[in-house]
């Protein structure tokens, strides 16, 4: 799987469609979530996308300190249920964090986890911050990486 970094301007239309469809698919239908996915923040972030053959298999959203949290921040993390199995996803938050890095001053990063993945997260350097909450009908916990 290769990684490209892209803001919402340099999206081509197919791309932009294939990321939406993804994420519907695993949030929407999957977990059964019903929510404003499409919420105009798309604009101001930057897209990593995981290509396997030709494919987007994967995909985060970053942000810059206060456009969503006070540090960046990686959302929308999503990975194709076919393609779970192979590990993708460890590798999609590796280039995830080395986006930040590489477009961003600060090095600290925030995240509004899923609880189930609190430990997926731990692994990569997160901490929990604070109590668990409600997002979208789904338990989620802040989590930062220093």
């Amino acid at each position: 799987m290769e990684f490209v970094v892209k803001t919402f301007k340099e999206l081509t239309t197919s791309e932009l469609y294939d990321i939406l469809q993804l994420r519907s698919e695993v949030f929407v239908v999957e977990q059964d979530c019903v929510y404003q996915d499409i919420d105009r923040k798309d604009a101001i972030a930057l897209h990593v996308i995981g290509i396997k053959d030709s494919k987007i298999i994967a995909y985060t959203r970053l942000f810059d300190g206060n456009q969503y949290f006070d540090t960046p921040s990686i959302g929308r993390v999503v990975v194709a249920k076919s393609e779970r199995k192979f590990g993708y996803g460890h590798d999609l938050i590796k280039a995830s964090i080395e986006a930040v890095y590489n477009h961003y001053e600060n090095r600290k990063i925030t995240i509004s986890a899923q609880v189930y993945l609190k430990k997926f997260y731990k692994s990569h350097g997160f901490e929990p911050i604070g109590e668990e909450y409600l997002e979208d009908g789904i338990p989620h916990v802040k989590m930062i990486m220093n």
